[in-house]
């Protein structure tokens, strides 16, 4: 069964009346959290396209990239972008149901917000309303500001990305800190990692891109150590 149809069927066991944001209530279990972290990433995606005003084809394109949605699944793709666009619910307590139900210190959250990353910049421009946004959702995520900073630094082409802040460590810890927390990031990047704790295989190319700059960013580092 496709993840679209498993939506919609989620979707339709709404009342009448009751937002969006009240599905993330009934996906408590593991085989469900696939479909809230689709409807989470297409459903914040949709509430941050409003904070610079305005919804582009490239970021149209850019859930197609993240999600990889199929011609005869983008109705039910652009259902739920559109619910969530016209849910008076605000982001805040989108991001806080969502939170409630991945629970302290998930790692599915760095999935969420790389994904509303990817989305962002698939203009090619960050809006300063959507650094506010991203940055409020990470905080209710209780995502440290190391970790929210070093997602974003891998996103936004400000500067060349500074490898220690890419592995989350500081650049005066020890090597064999480095190589554990380079080690612990490509394990929680791998495919097989990410279906687990719930996002779906049909997002999982969103690792693609982290996995790059991992391994590059402990290059670098290992390589100034030699």
């Amino acid at each position: 069964m496709s993840i679209w149809t498993r939506i919609s069927d989620a979707i339709e066991a709404l009342v009448q009346g009751q937002p969006l944001s009240e599905v993330f209530d009934r996906l408590r279990t593991p085989p469900e959290r696939s479909i809230a972290f689709t409807i989470a990433v297409i459903a914040l995606g949709a509430k941050m396209a409003k904070a610079d005003g305005l919804v582009t084809r490239d970021e149209v394109t850019a859930f197609r990239e993240v999600f990889h949605i199929r011609p005869e699944d983008e109705a039910g793709a652009a259902r739920v972008f559109n619910l969530a666009r016209q849910d008076a619910a605000g982001f805040e307590e989108y991001a806080a149901r969502i939170h409630r139900l991945f629970g302290a210190d998930h790692p599915t959250y760095c999935d969420l917000v790389e994904g509303l990353f990817h989305i962002s910049m698939a203009d090619g421009e960050f809006h300063p309303n959507e650094n506010v946004f991203l940055e409020r959702v990470a905080e209710i995520f209780e995502m440290s500001p190391a970790r929210y900073q070093a997602i974003k630094t891998r996103f936004v082409p400000d500067a060349e990305p500074d490898p220690y802040t890419v592995l989350g460590v500081d650049p005066s810890a020890s090597m064999d800190e480095m190589r554990k927390a380079w080690r612990q990031l490509v394990r929680e990047t791998h495919p097989d990692a990410m279906v687990a704790r719930g996002v779906p295989e049909e997002a999982v190319k969103i690792a693609e891109k982290k996995m790059i700059d991992i391994n590059r960013a402990w290059d670098t580092i290992n390589g100034k150590a030699a």
